[in-house]
Formats: structure tokens, C-alpha cells, sequence
């Protein structure tokens, strides 16, 4: 990871894009190093103060995925604990917890939140139990995906375009909206096979078979996704991105294709409509193409014949929406700060300042502010509560 955590987390500047990029603003950002970058950008923030008996809400600056990332594979569950302990430790024997018992604290995690609710001590499960322990539950964590209960928020995984200054945000916007589109649609990713009931599988094969699709192969054999300049070349040049799960439900795909001006087709509404509130518009068919796919095996639709029944007009609008979505899902660089465009880490630290001082109407109002905190969702994740994007008849 030492490498990518140059300039401040960004990693190291790309110099020659080939005329893909535009001429600054872009590195080679790890899609893990998200907590550094939002920590040296919270270091920046205008609304810091040194009292913090003053202060709204409390940053935890604790790398908590870099810091997990080194005992994930660990058999032992309590080399993998460890670290989450020693901090809630720390952290409750502070004056500022006491206030309102960590409620008002809140992190950012740079790996899937998944990876942090291991909710058995059977060391053949997957992840460490820190957001299970109680005095992490009354924290917020923010992390690139999201689990199931309510104290965690989805915030954009990081691309590689990390502008200074909002010209280049512009330039950019301007450079995708006239892009020539050869390719209808596009999937770049490694097949999953030992996910026997992803669509991931069907969607490769599609495209495989589709004169219309580019596939770029993102596994040990293809490797053509560790340079940006070659996805962002494809992506450019493509209407419609496909963004089926993997390991898990989000990818940072999501936001490479969105920064293209690529129109992200989603099979999964944990992909990104249950995910990221704080950012993307409640209305996905606006500015994305929804196919629900609930059981791959009883599925035979074409993602060709559905894309070509678009009309022209609806594409555009999407391409439209999709262009003005950029300064959302971007982080700009930490040593400077855009003027006229909130990035994605203004939205978030709006967002969670605003479920903090909800949090403080419902202390004031003599209520329980624990009810409804951290208990989860069983809702969240199913296709069930996303049916009205199914009724678009369009798609």
C-alpha cells in the first residue's frame, strides 16, 4: 500500500494518459484508500474547532480497514479483534465520548462494511466483530458499501480524478458530454465462478457474444484493469456500463463509469440505490438502467435487446443526469477545496451531521435516542423495495 498512500492518499500523479485524461488531477488511487483520503480532507475542513465541547460531531481518524487488511486472513479471531478493542478502549475513557456516549462520533472505513460484522466466533467466518461491539454500535461508520443495519452509510469508493479546482471539474464534464460513443454497452470486471447464482456470469457471456459490448478482462489472465487510462478509454467510448456484484454488492466500477459519462446498468438494488442516499438521486431511473435479476437461473433476457429498446432522447437525459452526478462521486484534492461544487466528502459530512443533530432533537424530546440507532434492516437489500423502478416502461 505505500505507494498509493503518496500525495496524501491519492497515490502517485498519472503523466502520460495518451490523450485519454485531462492533463492533471488524476492518480493512481487504491480503492482502499479512502480513510486516508478523508482524514487529510477533514484536516483541511473549515469547520474544525479545538473545543470540542463546541463541536457538532466527533471524526474518529482510525484506519479501520488498512488497520484490519493485516489480520483479515488470520485463523486467529482474536489477532483479527484486537485492534478494533484496543481503540473502543481508548476511545470510551475520553471526555468527548461522554457527552453523548459516542452517538455523536462517527468513521470511515475504506473496505466494505461486511468486513466488520463477523457475527460468530467460528474463525472460519469472514471479518472482525468491531461494529458488533456495543460501544462501536453507538458510533457511525461510513464505508464504501453499506451493511444491513442503520449506523451504516455508503460514501462513493474513490476514482482516480482528484481536481484542485473547479475549471477542471468543468473541463472534464465538458470533455464526456461530447464524447464519441462506439460501443453500446460495456462490462469490465473477472469472472465469479464459483458464484454459482450471480448474474455476473450471464452478463460476460453476453457480452462476450454481443458485437455491441466491449468486455475488459480484469482477471489474472486479462489484467487490462490496473492502468485507469485503460478503463477510462473504454469507458469513454461506451453508452452503457454494466455493473452486475461481485464479492460483494457495490463496485468501484460504479463510479469509474459515472466519471465516463457511462450510463451504469444495475441487476441488484444493493448496488447502489439502497447505498448510497448521500449522493446519487432517490430516483435511480434517472440517471441509470435497472434489471432485476432475482434468480439467474430462471433468467433469459437479453441486456441488448433491453438497452436497444431505449429511446435516444431517454439515453441522453441519462447521459445528462449521469455528467451532473461527477462532483458528487468525486473527492477532490485534499490540499485545495472546489468553490462552486460540493465533492463527496461535503455531501457526507453533511450527511452525517444531519443524522447527528436528529440524533440531539430526540435526546431533547426525552426520548431514547438508542431505538432506531443501529438496529438493521432485513428490507434493506431485497428487490421487493425497489419494485418501483421496475415499473419504468421503458426498461
Amino acid at each position: 500500500m505505500c505507494p498509493y498512500l503518496a500525495n496524501l492518499g491519492l497515490g502517485t500523479e498519472i503523466e502520460n494518459s495518451q490523450g485519454v485524461l485531462s492533463n492533471q488531477s488524476w492518480f493512481s488511487t487504491n480503492q482502499f484508500s479512502l480513510e486516508v483520503i478523508f482524514h487529510n480532507k477533514m484536516k483541511r475542513y473549515e469547520c474544525l474547532t479545538n473545543d470540542s465541547s463546541l463541536a457538532s460531531a466527533i471524526f474518529v481518524p482510525y484506519y479501520a480497514g488498512l488497520d484490519i487488511s493485516q489480520y483479515l486472513w488470520s485463523p486467529n479471531i482474536s489477532v483479527r479483534d484486537s485492534p478494533g478493542k484496543d481503540l473502543l478502549n481508548w476511545l470510551v475513557e475520553r471526555p468527548e465520548w461522554k457527552k453523548m456516549w459516542g452517538r455523536d462520533h462517527f468513521l470511515v472505513a475504506g473496505r466494505i462494511s461486511w468486513d466488520f460484522r463477523r457475527q460468530t466466533d467460528d474463525a472460519s467466518d469472514w471479518g472482525t466483530k468491531f461494529r458488533f461491539l456495543p460501544e462501536s454500535q453507538n458510533m457511525t461508520m461510513m464505508s464504501v458499501e453499506s451493511s444491513s443495519w442503520k449506523n451504516d452509510f455508503a460514501i462513493p469508493y474513490p476514482t482516480n480524478f482528484h481536481p484542485f479546482k473547479d475549471s477542471q471539474v468543468i473541463e472534464w464534464q465538458s470533455s464526456v458530454r461530447t464524447q464519441d460513443r462506439s460501443y453500446l454497452f460495456t462490462f469490465a470486471g473477472a469472472p465469479r465462478p464459483d458464484l454459482s447464482n450471480s448474474v455476473r456470469g450471464v452478463v460476460i457471456e453476453q457480452c462476450r457474444s454481443s458485437k455491441a459490448c466491449k468486455f475488459i478482462n480484469c482477471s489474472s489472465e486479462g489484467n487490462e484493469c490496473d492502468n485507469p487510462v485503460n478503463l477510462m478509454k473504454v469507458f469513454r467510448r461506451s453508452v452503457y456500463c454494466l455493473q452486475p456484484p461481485g464479492d460483494s454488492y457495490t463496485r468501484r466500477s460504479i463510479f469509474d463509469s459515472i466519471l465516463a459519462g457511462c450510463i451504469p446498468v444495475f441487476f441488484h438494488p444493493g448496488t447502489a440505490y439502497a447505498q448510497y442516499l448521500w449522493h446519487l438521486p432517490g430516483n435511480g431511473t434517472e440517471y441509470s438502467v435497472y434489471i432485476p435479476v432475482k434468480d439467474v437461473k430462471n433468467w433469459n433476457g437479453s441486456v441488448e435487446k433491453i438497452l436497444l429498446g431505449i429511446s435516444k432522447d431517454k439515453e441522453l437525459a441519462m447521459r445528462e443526469e449521469v455528467i451532473g452526478l461527477i462532483p458528487n462521486i468525486i473527492y477532490s484534492d485534499p490540499r485545495s477545496r472546489l468553490e462552486s461544487f460540493e465533492d463527496a466528502f461535503d455531501l457526507a459530512v453533511n450527511g452525517v451531521l444531519e443524522r447527528i443533530e436528529r440524533v440531539r432533537c430526540v435526546i431533547r424530546e426525552g426520548k431514547d435516542p438508542s431505538i432506531g440507532f443501529a438496529e438493521g434492516d432485513d428490507y434493506k437489500y431485497t428487490f421487493s423495495e425497489w419494485q418501483g423502478y421496475e415499473k419504468d416502461p421503458l426498461f
